[in-house]
């Protein structure tokens, strides 16, 4: 089973449950739009390199769509897809005015040089630009990525569109970014555990906890 089917599989069975039409299941499950782009890099050694970079905007019905970009090789259209998806899921559940989207490169970025990873980034920007912006489609940092390729990313859109600092958030703090961003996903983790813990046992001291990576969500 691919990603995005193990992802319509739970809209399948929530479309049962709640007795929704299928025509709102095609809905739910449809992207609104998908680029797939080819990115020529020329590398420091003078040889091509040529890769696949993808953002899939799966809905805006809520707010405008948001969502990381990732780099890694394993990248794919139908791990955007399903992960643009579930961007969708988790904002309507939270009630977070957003919509959900994803992105990514389908490359190794620990075997390119600091110059490669931002002529990529910027060459990246060129190809979205005209999807994004505070209104539109918000990317965030994900897989292999971090404050600085989303300063590369804020620099290069407002070289092409004016100067635009919310077109993307985890940008670092001094370029208009927010407190907090950075750790911000390994704490709310750390606080539903907690939470999950008080909630089922009364407290969470004795208890072992498995964290899975070591990341920038797990080190947090």
């Amino acid at each position: 089973m691919s990603a995005f089917e193990a992802t319509a599989a739970y809209v399948h069975e929530a479309v049962r449950v709640l007795e929704m039409p299928r025509s709102v299941e095609r809905l739910l499950l449809k992207p609104r739009r998908v680029l797939k782009s080819e990115l020529a890099l020329t590398r420091d050694n003078g040889e091509l390199l040529v890769v696949t970079a993808y953002r899939v905007q799966h809905s805006a019905a809520r707010g405008p769509m948001k969502g990381g970009i990732r780099y890694h090789p394993s990248v794919e259209e139908d791990e955007v897809t399903s992960l643009s998806a579930l961007m969708s899921w988790k904002t309507a559940l939270l009630d977070v005015p957003y919509g959900g989207a994803k992105g990514g490169i389908a490359v190794d970025p620990w075997q390119l040089s600091t110059r490669e990873r931002e002529t990529l980034t910027r060459a990246f920007v060129g190809e979205l630009h005209e999807m994004l912006g505070p209104y539109r489609d918000i990317p965030a940092p994900d897989v292999n990525t971090d404050a600085q390729t989303m300063a590369w990313f804020m620099d290069e859109y407002t070289r092409i569109c004016g100067f635009t600092p919310a077109v993307v958030t985890g940008k670092p703090v001094d370029l208009y970014g927010a407190e907090g961003r950075e750790e911000a996903t390994g704490r709310g983790v750390a606080l539903m555990v907690k939470s999950f813990a008080e909630h089922e046992w009364g407290n969470i001291a004795g208890r072992n906890i498995v964290v899975q990576g070591f990341g920038n969500v797990g080190s947090y």
